[in-house]
């Protein structure tokens, strides 16, 4: 029987090709993702390895946030006791060899021409201070190396020493396009600022490499920017050769001052990154992770057909087997073989591909803006076995079921027939379970589309409704295509002919196997039909939200917020004739958090036309709010209501009235206050944005002027504001539509499959069709409206049951954006039904072509 299989499997090379593809492509996804993972992984922990190279013990402020700053509520600097004293004190204990302050900050740049440089990720553009290593050791240093800073090697020039200087990474220096002598313009936290570039260096910084920026200050002028004279954020300690780097971190968290600084090792702070690298890139990798199982899921549809197809050819072969002594079991045995065999070899032609995939995917996602780090590729043994299994399992579980309908032919029934049709109990008790699970996929959807609120245990549900509805639409597509497929062999029989009569016979003839080519391309565009219903909707919604009520000509926002004074400012430029500045702080109301915008009601009411469902603007005052109409609900506020409230982060308690209710819109958070009832409460003492209303004229340039130009500086029209939130979405859709595009391939090898076994089971067919008058154009005719029926059938199904789900899920979408409604997005559905009947005509080019250059006379010959 081991013969047998590898016999069937070389003689059907051409037949099975196809199948091996779709496994390959499904194999090729999952090993280039994982790859890919482990690849970013790997290349994080080394830079951040690489970034900690020689540190032994780290020493933090206990206050400073994870990213690296520090800033009290006040707006002011935040204080530390990591101060000069304990940097000596710490860098006379044994066994220390260095000690290097550290103060961190963010500066963002303008480019040389004057754009923002990498502003819209301010949170990558690093700023620290520049240690000369004569400053950082205990003992002497080596008189080259002594105005070095160890940690950031000098690439040209030399390091920042006075308040006017500046040094700048390489990378960030050849984007920006300064050279050293240029004039560099930044800003910490609003106004621009100027200095000399003296030096470039180089670095390691994994948030440098993955695509940030890196400025270095002296020490005195980034304690100027970011925090107070002679303090610190981080204190790095290097140790002497033979030091026990434990030993050492217990001494020098002896020597610091009780609850205001922590001391941890180097070891143990690689570790902890290395933990939360593994996190912050698995998200990532389960994702692409879940499109590589669509991907293999749609082929086993393809593998099943192929299987199937090919035993129903083999069942005269499977039939002689039987009676000549072959058991069930060796007849199960040997279609297994096979199929395990094929996915072996596709798997590992898939795994090699995979290679090539995770080595692309780097830069195609850094071009989007990610920020993957750069490093060599990290292929493990448990990424190889992974691909191997994951490809042979799929491959004989999809056999399975073929095999096991060879295997129950009996051997006299067998010999009658090449093409067996399903039988009909078979079918029936396919339909029945196909029914329950369709309609209880699609009452937990209706269920969902009801809900009002939705919590993450509703989103489980929803992904469980989706699989359901898409399970039972695969099972009941039998049933469904008889319906489908004569509407629309009405249409190809009317405008083809006879060719078309034949053509929706042929699909016809087993609904089994239509069905489940068409099944594929249904999965495929189930998903992307879906994702675009949804996303064009919310798209259309935030739109609408992102402007809803604003009369402004602009909206004034910085990185980091706006100095009070700003509003100022911007109401003396010239042409402005209305400036309300906003700020926001936190309240709690009922259980309910929420966020609180403060602004003059007066100046808000010239630039913003709210939506009062009672009460009105001009009743907001002192102790006086009004609130949103989601917020309004959620807390059981109505005008009239009294909360006592806490008002931003501190412990401030304050009494507030509810005087009216208004229609949401993102221009302002769930509550209004007066300015004096927020500000004085907000996180960092400034405002959010200012919004702007100018007498006609274009004013940016002004704004931007009149505010020194920042990098950190927005002033974005209405138009820019719907872009600029819709934009995420339209690229989040892109991505989605580049992975499902894989499904979508292997579906198209699915239905080229299917007509080229198809036109070899009806060769004598054809050859008679041939002998009373089909010319080979008719001939190709016929294939190719068979390929555009099934490709059909398959989209409308897969297109109808996506914008069933996406309606469904509508419904949850709304309790977060209140404008969200269902719209169709009819030019990109008109192009999926346009790509379906491509997909037809492409499929069969080959299938048509052959089946027109069958020898009649041979063909009548065939059995």
């Amino acid at each position: 029987m081991l013969r047998t299989a590898l016999r069937n499997l070389l003689a059907h090379k051409a037949r099975l090709s196809m199948t091996a593809l779709a496994v390959l492509l499904g194999v090729a996804f999952v090993a280039g993702t994982l790859v890919f993972g482990d690849s970013v992984t790997q290349a994080f922990r080394n830079a951040s390895t690489k970034n900690l190279d020689g540190v032994a013990v780290s020493v933090q402020a206990e206050y400073v946030s994870t990213d690296g700053y520090a800033f009290a509520d006040s707006g002011e600097p935040a204080e530390t006791e990591l101060t000069t004293e304990l940097a000596d004190r710490v860098r006379k204990l044994d066994g220390v060899s260095a000690v290097h302050p550290v103060v961190n900050g963010n500066a963002t740049l303008a480019a040389k021409d004057g754009s923002p440089y990498n502003a819209q990720y301010s949170w990558q553009n690093l700023a620290v201070n520049w240690v000369p290593n004569s400053e950082s050791r205990t003992g002497g240093s080596d008189s080259g190396k002594a105005s070095q800073d160890s940690r950031y090697p000098l690439a040209e020039g030399r390091g920042p020493a006075a308040e006017n200087e500046i040094a700048l990474d390489s990378s960030t220096a050849d984007g920006a396009g300064y050279e050293v002598g240029d004039t560099v313009r930044f800003a910490t936290d609003g106004p621009t600022l100027t200095k000399k570039l003296v030096g470039i260096v180089k670095t390691d910084d994994p948030r440098v490499t993955a695509g940030g920026t890196l400025a270095l200050f002296d020490t005195a002028t980034a304690q100027k920017l970011f925090l107070h004279e002679g303090q610190f954020h981080e204190l790095t300690v290097s140790s002497t050769p033979g030091t026990d780097n434990e030993a050492l971190t217990a001494a020098v968290a002896e020597a610091l001052p009780a609850d205001s600084a922590t001391a941890t090792s180097g070891a143990r702070l690689a570790d902890e990154q290395a933990k939360q690298i593994a996190d912050s890139t698995k998200a990532l990798t389960q994702t692409l992770l879940v499109f590589a199982g669509i991907a293999l899921f749609v082929g086993i549809f393809l593998i099943a057909n192929t299987f199937t197809m090919l035993i129903a050819q083999r069942s005269r072969e499977i039939a002689l087997m039987r009676a000549v002594g072959a058991s069930r079991r060796q007849v199960v045995r040997s279609v297994l073989v096979e199929a395990g065999l094929l996915g072996l070899v596709a798997s590992a032609v898939g795994f090699a591909l995979g290679i090539g995939i995770a080595a692309a995917l780097r830069p195609l996602l850094n071009s989007s803006g990610a920020g993957l780090p750069s490093g060599p590729l990290v292929i493990s043994g448990a990424t190889v076995a992974w691909s191997l299994v994951v490809g042979v399992v799929v491959t004989v579980l999809a056999a399975w079921l073929p095999s096991r309908r060879a295997s129950q032919i009996a051997p006299i029934e067998a010999l009658n027939s090449v093409d067996l049709a399903p039988p009909v109990r078979a079918m029936r008790l396919r339909n029945i379970l196909g029914g329950v699970v369709t309609g209880l996929g699609v009452l937990i959807m209706l269920y969902l589309s009801t809900l009002k609120r939705v919590e993450e245990s509703e989103l489980m549900v929803a992904m469980a409704g989706s699989a359901l509805t898409l399970t039972g639409m695969i099972m009941l597509a039998p049933l469904l295509s008889r319906p489908l497929v004569n509407l629309m062999g009405r249409l190809t029989t009317r405008f083809f002919g006879i060719g078309g009569k034949l053509a929706q016979e042929n699909a016809l003839r087993n609904p089994r196997r239509t069905a489940a080519t068409a099944a594929a391309l249904m999965i495929g565009l189930t998903l992307i039909t879906g994702l675009s219903v949804a996303g064009h909707s919310t798209e259309i919604a935030v739109k609408e939200e992102a402007v809803k009520g604003m009369t402004a000509d602009y909206k004034v926002t910085m990185e980091r917020g706006m100095d009070p004074a700003l509003g100022d400012r911007i109401a003396g430029v010239d042409g402005v004739e209305h400036a309300a500045p906003m700020a926001s702080a936190s309240i709690e109301a009922s259980g309910r958090f929420a966020m609180m915008t403060g602004a003059d009601p007066e100046k808000l009411g010239e630039v913003l036309d709210l939506e009062f469902s009672s009460g009105s603007l001009a009743d907001v005052g002192p102790g006086r709010i009004a609130v949103s109409e989601s917020f309004a609900e959620e807390a059981g506020l109505a005008e009239g209501d009294t909360v006592t409230t806490v008002v931003g982060t501190g412990e401030h308690t304050a009494k507030l009235t509810v005087v009216g209710v208004y229609g949401d819109t993102r221009l302002v958070s769930n509550a209004i206050a007066t300015m004096d009832d927020v500000l004085p409460h907000t996180y960092d003492g400034t405002l959010d944005s200012v919004l702007v209303k100018g007498d006609g004229g274009a004013l940016e340039a002004d704004l931007r002027e009149a505010l020194g130009n920042s990098p950190l500086l927005k002033v974005r029209s209405p138009e820019q504001l719907t872009k600029d939130e819709a934009g995420s979405i339209g690229a989040m859709l892109n991505m989605v539509y580049g992975l499902l595009a894989m499904s979508l391939i292997i579906a198209v090898l699915g239905v080229v499959n299917t007509l080229a076994m198809s036109v070899f089971e009806r060769t004598r067919e054809i050859g008679l069709l041939r002998a009373i008058g089909l010319d080979r154009k008719g001939v190709r005719q016929m294939v190719r409206l068979e390929s555009v029926v099934i490709s059909l059938f398959g989209a409308v199904l897969g297109i109808g049951t996506g914008i069933f789900l996406a309606w469904c899920g509508g419904g949850m979408t709304e309790s977060s954006l209140a404008t969200y409604e269902t719209v169709l997005p009819w030019v990109r559905l008109g192009l999926f039904l346009l790509a379906a009947l491509a997909t037809g005509v492409l499929a069969a080019l080959w299938p048509a072509r052959r089946a027109s250059r069958l020898n009649t006379l041979q063909s009548l010959a065939a059995d």
